[in-house]
C-alpha cells in the first residue's frame, strides 16, 4: 500500500465537494487528474471509495469512513514535517526543564507557554526538584535548562540570565511554641526543628539551614504540610500566603531579633555552558535577555 499525502488531500476534497470537477478547481488540477488520483487510490486500498453511477460520484460507506479520520491524518503529517524541518535547523529533539521546588509557584508555565506557541512540536519535559538536585541535573545533562534560586558561588559550568526577585520567610504554625514570641532568638532557631527543602542526596548540605536538628523534603508543599502541624518550623515562599489566604490563620511568619526574616533572592534560568543547546533553549534564552533591556 503506497499512500501519499497529495491522494489524502484529494480524496478530501472530492468528499467536501461532492464531485471531481469541483475538486479540481479548488486544487488547480484538471478533472481527468484528480479522477486517476481516486481510481489509483482505490488499487492501493483496495477499496470502492465511489459510485460513478450519475453525473456525481456517489461516496461508499468505505469512503465516509476514511473520511473522518483523514483530516487529522493530514494534520499529523504536516506537523511530522513541520518538525522534522525544525530539527534539521537545530531543534531539539525534546527540552528538559527543573523548576525548583519553592519556585512551582512562581509564573514559570508562562515560559512554556511561549516555547509551545513558537515550538509546537517540541516536547518539553518538567521536573521540579530542591536546589541542590537541580543543579546536578545541569551538571549530569539531565536538564538544559533550570528555574532556580541565585548561588552564593557559581559553578564553573554555570551560566545564567536572571528573571526577578523572589522572598522566603521564615514560618511556624500558631500553635507551635516559637509563634508565641514577638521575636526570636537565633539560639530559639538553633534549637528548635526545622523542616528544610532538601537534596534527597543527604551529603548535600541545604542552603537555609539553620537548626541544629532538621527533618528533610524535597519540595515546600510537603515542608508546609509538616510546619501547619507543628511539627517545626521552616523557611516558605512569601508568594505562597497571596496563593492560598487561609495560610495567613494557620502560620506566623517568624521576626528575628539577629537579622531580618525576610530573604530576598534573584531567580535565575540557567544552564550548563558545557553542553550544547538546542534552538528552542536559546530562544527563551534570547527572550529573556530582551524582556530585560525593555525593562532596566
Amino acid at each position: 500500500m503506497n499512500i501519499n499525502q497529495e491522494q489524502l488531500m484529494i480524496f478530501k476534497t472530492v468528499m467536501e465537494t461532492g464531485s471531481f470537477s469541483a475538486a479540481a478547481r479548488q486544487l488547480g488540477k484538471v478533472p481527468s487528474a484528480v479522477s486517476m488520483s481516486i481510481a489509483n487510490f482505490e488499487i492501493d486500498l483496495n477499496l470502492k471509495l465511489f459510485e460513478r453511477v450519475g453525473r456525481e460520484p456517489v461516496p461508499t460507506a468505505q469512503a465516509i469512513n476514511l473520511y473522518e479520520k483523514t483530516e487529522q491524518l493530514l494534520i499529523e503529517i504536516n506537523q511530522w514535517k513541520q518538525h522534522a524541518i525544525a530539527l534539521s535547523h537545530g531543534l531539539e529533539s525534546s527540552l528538559n526543564i527543573v523548576v525548583v521546588s519553592e519556585l512551582l509557584h512562581t509564573q514559570w508555565t508562562d515560559y512554556i507557554s511561549l516555547l509551545e506557541t513558537h515550538f509546537p512540536s517540541l516536547q518539553i519535559n518538567i521536573f521540579s526538584a530542591p536546589q541542590e538536585d537541580a543543579q546536578k541535573m545541569l551538571l549530569q545533562g539531565q536538564a538544559q535548562l533550570a528555574l532556580m534560586f541565585e548561588r552564593e558561588q557559581l559553578e564553573s559550568y554555570e551560566q545564567f540570565v536572571e528573571l526577578k526577585r523572589e522572598a522566603l520567610v521564615p514560618v511556624a504554625a500558631t500553635k507551635h511554641a516559637l509563634s508565641k514570641f514577638k521575636q526570636v532568638s537565633f539560639e530559639q532557631i538553633l534549637q528548635s526543628r526545622q523542616i528544610v527543602v532538601a537534596s534527597r542526596d543527604k551529603s548535600i548540605k541545604p542552603e537555609l539551614l539553620f537548626s541544629k536538628h532538621s527533618w528533610r523534603t524535597d519540595n515546600h508543599h510537603s515542608a508546609c504540610s509538616m510546619i501547619i502541624q507543628g511539627l517545626g518550623w521552616g523557611v516558605l515562599p512569601l508568594e505562597m500566603f497571596n496563593e492560598n489566604p487561609t495560610l495567613k490563620d494557620q502560620l506566623k511568619i517568624l521576626s528575628f531579633q539577629d537579622f531580618t526574616p525576610k530573604f530576598e533572592y534573584f531567580v535565575d534560568l540557567v544552564w550548563n555552558r558545557e553542553k550544547p543547546l538546542g534552538s528552542a533553549a536559546h530562544f527563551l534564552i534570547n527572550h529573556i535577555r530582551n524582556s530585560r533591556k525593555t525593562t532596566i
